[in-house]
């Protein structure tokens, strides 16, 4: 009989890693994402996986996002020697997160070594290296959406379009066990219906389990009209109050979607006098990967992009500047007043944004803007719960900035879309709920049973499931 154990992700939002056992898969690992957090970070990097690396055939990769990706280079070092599956669009953008994800690993683990030294304790060893990155990137295998694929002698994978950022995938796997086919699907991440760049998710409408995230399982985003008004309106407020807007926003998907948004806003005259500063390298990186994929992505938002050479890094935002290095990062702190500045990273666990937090947060003129979820234990969610005070840098820093959420912009499918998706299944697969906080997940686990007679289960971590 085929399980499926859950090994992250399982009543929590981050460390997406589902392993998938049967005679005639193997161990094929859905997913090997990072734990997302001030005290995860360095936690998680210092655990064991808790299945031998070397015994896993394969990897099955939803998306690019390092809370799905994150470990592979580890689980590479550790013994892994198998194919590694993934959309093409994935394969491309994988490069730039892993080896931006090394350079943060690196510096934070010489930053704890140079601690440990002074006090006479022993280093700690690196879990992974540059080689073991390279070693990831060696094994990946792109795969178009809609083209199956053997994964085995007696099993196939396709991938649809998950609609949450570019790449990313519905995994729906069948393998035969016993003579008997059987049918998993992994939604991933599920995108919201509706935004200006990406398709909508595809609907899929048979299987024997359904492993669906529900981010979002307790609640709606706003509607993007609304959001747009909204955004318009803080945005104003903020011009009128003669401060800065700081944005967190995560390199791939949000940032994309925000310069769109307000490329749209300054051609309709709406932006007022605003310099933006797209102060991520990664981002940046990321953006011309976009760029590339612009023709595939929603026609609707993109169209005028696609028309002639414009793109959402070129001639489409016309104040938009990029600050690639340090020194440019830094000069944005002499602007007093008018910068919309977009930096990493999205949860503020680190980069860019928190040392433009550390000059501005501070001051009430300010204004910090959140576009995307926050997982419990970031710097993010402290600030959206309210925080008054904050550690920076190891200084205690007060909180004066006006803070606002605008959930309209989420990547992920609010409870309805959730609701929608899972019950185009017409053959009652069992249905297993992952990707989301124990609270979210009973809500949308009640929600499913109340009007659609749908039964789901939310495994714990550590947890196996036969199906």
């Amino acid at each position: 009989m085929a399980t499926i154990a859950f090994h992250g992700a399982a009543q929590e939002v981050t460390g997406s890693c589902h392993l998938l056992s049967s005679p005639s898969l193997g161990q094929v690992l859905l997913d090997c994402g990072l734990h997302q957090g001030m005290r995860a970070k360095h936690q998680t990097s210092r655990e064991q996986f808790e299945f031998n690396p070397h015994a896993i055939d394969a990897v099955i990769l939803s998306h690019a996002h390092l809370d799905h990706s994150g470990r592979l280079p580890s689980l590479v070092h550790d013994g892994f020697e198998g194919k590694i599956y993934c959309t093409q669009a994935t394969a491309q953008l994988l490069p730039v997160m892993l080896f931006d994800a090394l350079s943060l690993y690196e510096n934070d683990l010489e930053r704890d070594n140079r601690k440990r030294r002074r006090k006479g304790k022993p280093e700690i060893p690196a879990l992974y290296s540059k080689s073991d990155v390279l070693k990831v990137l060696s094994l990946l295998v792109p795969v178009a959406y809609k083209e199956p694929t053997a994964i085995g002698q007696e099993a196939s994978l396709i991938f649809f379009d998950a609609g949450h950022i570019l790449g990313s995938a519905i995994v729906e796997i069948s393998f035969k066990e016993k003579g008997q086919q059987k049918t998993l699907v992994y939604s991933g991440d599920l995108g919201k219906k509706g935004t200006l760049l990406m398709n909508d998710p595809t609907v899929r409408n048979s299987a024997d389990i359904v492993l669906m995230e529900g981010t979002y399982g307790d609640r709606e985003h706003r509607d993007l009209g609304d959001t747009l008004a909204q955004f318009k309106e803080i945005l104003a407020t903020a011009f009128q109050r003669g401060g800065n807007v700081m944005i967190p926003a995560f390199a791939v998907g949000r940032t994309q979607e925000l310069l769109l948004y307000l490329g749209k806003l300054q051609q309709a005259g709406e932006l007022d006098n605003w310099q933006i500063f797209l102060d991520s390298p990664m981002a940046i990186e990321i953006t011309k990967i976009y760029d590339q994929w612009l023709p595939t992505l929603d026609c609707e938002g993109v169209k005028s992009l696609c028309s002639g050479e414009s793109t959402l890094l070129k001639n489409f935002l016309s104040t938009l500047h990029l600050t690639v290095t340090p020194e440019d990062s830094m000069a944005i702190n002499t602007i007093k007043n008018g910068a919309i500045i977009i930096a990493g990273s999205g949860m503020c666990t680190g980069g860019r944004i928190t040392h433009h937090f550390k000059h501005r947060i501070w001051d009430s003129k300010n204004t910090v803007v959140f576009v995307g979820y926050q997982a419990n234990g970031t710097l993010g969610r402290l600030l959206v719960d309210g925080a008054k005070q904050v550690k920076l840098f190891g200084e205690d820093t007060a909180v004066k900035a006006n803070v606002e959420t605008l959930g309209g912009f989420s990547a992920h499918a609010g409870q309805r879309e959730l609701i929608e998706w899972v019950s185009a299944f017409n053959n009652e697969p069992k249905v297993v709920l992952v990707h989301g906080e124990a609270g979210a997940l009973d809500v949308l686990s009640h929600t499913l049973w109340q009007e659609k007679g749908i039964v789901s289960e939310i495994p714990m971590k550590g947890q196996c499931i036969a199906f």
